[in-house]
């Protein structure tokens, strides 16, 4: 828990943005769906420019909370432009939470600094595989969205989400595509300069993250082939998603939140 390490200029965006967050998750009712939507606008804006001024504008650094970071403003991203096709989209609220959290998470993990002799191959690495779990994240958040959906339906309670149900199904799957063949990507350039990524004797170094990684890559591999297959939706094909985020999500975030918070180890 580095605080006294962040530039006053990352604490202030950082607070901005959480700011800008919460009231976007909790002032909707009494401030107005305009003002809302201004401060959620608000907030992904402070956010990215955090982001950036993190990778740019100082040491960077990485972790557990910075990718989930990165991984929160990429579903945010994708949110602000399906909200302009569908304005009634309902899901600012969820988002806005996550995104408030995030952002004093990695404030107050900033992760490790990143060495000057790190591989050219590093950060490559690294933005094809936060880009995989911004695209899973956004198939996740869809996914949790239509199985809501399809429960109301069941419960003849109002069923309305802003988007049509088959069109959040398509494009939850479209989310699961995409971020496999990002996903796959990451997993061969490691493979391939995994003795450069990571400086090992052999390409590919066996641990816990990788293990999970394979283990995720499976999984949305065998919900692909079922769904082209075997025609799988519905709570099944959700369930097998979730399973495979969940792997994801331990892959990476969770070994380095062992390292960072109980290990006390940055690095």
């Amino acid at each position: 828990m580095i605080l006294a390490s962040a530039s006053p200029l990352s604490v202030t965006l950082a607070l901005g943005a959480a700011v800008a967050y919460g009231v976007s998750a909790m002032g909707a009712a009494r401030l107005g769906s305009t003002v809302a939507r201004a401060a959620v606008r608000l907030g992904w804006l402070l956010h990215g420019l955090l982001l950036v001024w993190s990778l740019f504008g100082e040491a960077p650094r990485f972790g557990f909370a910075p990718a989930l970071s990165v991984t929160a403003w990429l579903v945010a991203a994708v949110y602000a432009v399906e909200s302009r096709v569908y304005p009634l989209l309902q899901t600012r609220w969820a988002l806005s939470a996550l995104g408030a959290v995030v952002v004093l998470l990695a404030l107050l993990f900033p992760g490790s600094l990143l060495h000057a002799s790190a591989s050219p191959w590093l950060p490559l690495h690294w933005a094809l595989g936060i880009a995989s779990y911004g695209l899973f994240g956004a198939a996740v958040v869809h996914a949790w969205f239509m199985t809501r959906t399809e429960e109301r339906i069941r419960l003849a309670a109002d069923p309305r989400l802003g988007m049509p149900l088959l069109t959040m199904e398509r494009l939850t799957f479209r989310f699961v595509g995409a971020g496999f063949l990002l996903l796959s990507a990451t997993l061969l350039l490691g493979l391939l300069f995994g003795n450069q990524l990571y400086g090992s004797a052999t390409p590919l170094k066996w641990s816990h993250k990788t293990a999970f990684s394979l283990l995720s890559w499976l999984t949305f591999a065998v919900l692909l082939v079922g769904r082209a297959r075997f025609g799988w939706r519905g709570r099944r094909a959700v369930r097998v998603l979730y399973i495979g985020a969940g792997f994801l999500l331990l892959a990476y975030v969770g070994s380095r939140f062992v390292m960072e918070v109980f290990l006390g180890r940055a690095a």
